[in-house]
């Protein structure tokens, strides 16, 4: 009784460090997504002040004040559409909702943007923009956000990262997919395990086993195939959610 008792208490333990830990990296990721968003806006901020200032030195000659003011405005309008498509689904909800996964998916990419510069690896997008699912919107991000790093990390330079969204009958499939290193046959079923990395310290084994919580919680199945074959090496994520 004893011993059951202590295995219950471990598991619960468990269940509380591994919500504690996907609360983290939420945080985390929001976070990021933050730093990408200023980056974002920088350039038009630094344009609307600018503007206002030549407006101002021009003030004496309408017709230049209102060519500012128009292109000041138009800065305006993509701040606005920054922050619209930013807010629409960077903040946290307790119940799902209906979102476009393309806005997901460029967000998720945005948050790894400059790593993906510096490693100048290739993109290649297939996001049609009318696939909506009713999704948990921070979670769904985080896990995108996940495995877009680890393409990024397996991937040499100027590698290629696809990202693909499309219906399937009554799904709809979030493909992550990279022509890097791959994953040997004996680590694949292991890699949704809990603690389980091939990446030695630089990694904690929970990126995935949290990944795939996740996507059950939104009623949806992650599974993956990869190749160490030469000149054929790469892994595919495959998210499966339902309309």
């Amino acid at each position: 009784m004893h011993e059951a008792t202590i295995v219950v208490d471990l598991h619960s333990s468990l269940a509380l460090m591994s919500e504690a830990l996907q609360k983290a990296e939420e945080h985390a990721t929001a976070g990021q997504l933050a730093l990408e968003l200023m980056h974002e806006i920088r350039n038009p901020l630094e344009a609307v002040g600018n503007l206002t200032y030549l407006a101002q030195e021009e003030a004496e000659n309408p017709e230049a004040v209102r060519a500012y003011l128009r292109h000041a405005e138009e800065q305006l309008a993509t701040l606005n559409s920054i922050a619209s498509r930013t807010l629409g689904f960077a903040r946290a909800s307790d119940s799902p909702q209906q979102v476009r996964l393309a806005t997901l998916a460029e967000a998720a990419l945005r948050i790894h943007q400059r790593t993906m510069q510096s490693k100048q690896i290739h993109l290649v997008k297939d996001l049609p923009d009318d696939l909506v699912a009713e999704v948990y919107t921070t979670e769904i991000l985080q896990v995108l956000s996940n495995l877009i790093v680890n393409s990024i990390d397996a991937l040499p330079r100027e590698g290629t990262l696809y990202l693909r969204l499309k219906k399937r009958r009554s799904e709809i499939h979030f493909v992550v997919a990279d022509n890097g290193h791959g994953i040997p046959e004996e680590h694949r079923n292991r890699v949704f395990e809990p603690f389980f990395t091939t990446k030695n310290s630089a990694g904690t084994g929970l990126g995935l086993a949290l990944s795939k919580r996740i996507v059950e919680h939104n009623r949806g199945k992650i599974s993956l195939r990869s190749s160490i074959r030469p000149g054929r090496t790469g892994t595919t994520f495959k998210i499966s959610l339902p309309t």
